[in-house]
């Protein structure tokens, strides 16, 4: 299961930029990666992980600007078409983790 974190925050004044900075910091922390530059990124093994990577994005997100946690399967990623220019590319595969309990 992948969850994604998709936002667009004010980057108008120095305060703004810091609180979006620190966002991004707070994704990057909790194993996300970037895939564009508000669109972020991360593995988990199950639905459970998933909720909890979804419950750790809501306490960070910032007082303006909109963000958005959607969560879809393993096989709808894969299904996602990527593109560099023209050619097209494969999508990044899930990475090998190890949990422990």
């Amino acid at each position: 299961m992948w969850v994604f974190a998709l936002f667009d925050l004010p980057v108008d004044s120095k305060a703004s930029r810091k609180a979006a900075a620190k966002f991004r910091k707070h994704l990057l922390k909790d194993g996300f990666q970037m895939l564009q530059f508000s669109v972020y990124a991360r593995n988990c093994a199950s639905r459970e992980s998933a909720d909890v990577h979804v419950a750790r994005v809501q306490e960070g997100v910032p007082a303006d600007g909109q963000v958005r946690i959607i969560t879809i399967t393993d096989q709808q990623f894969g299904r996602m078409l990527v593109f560099w220019g023209k050619k097209r590319r494969q999508t990044e595969a899930p990475p090998l983790q190890l949990e422990f309990f």
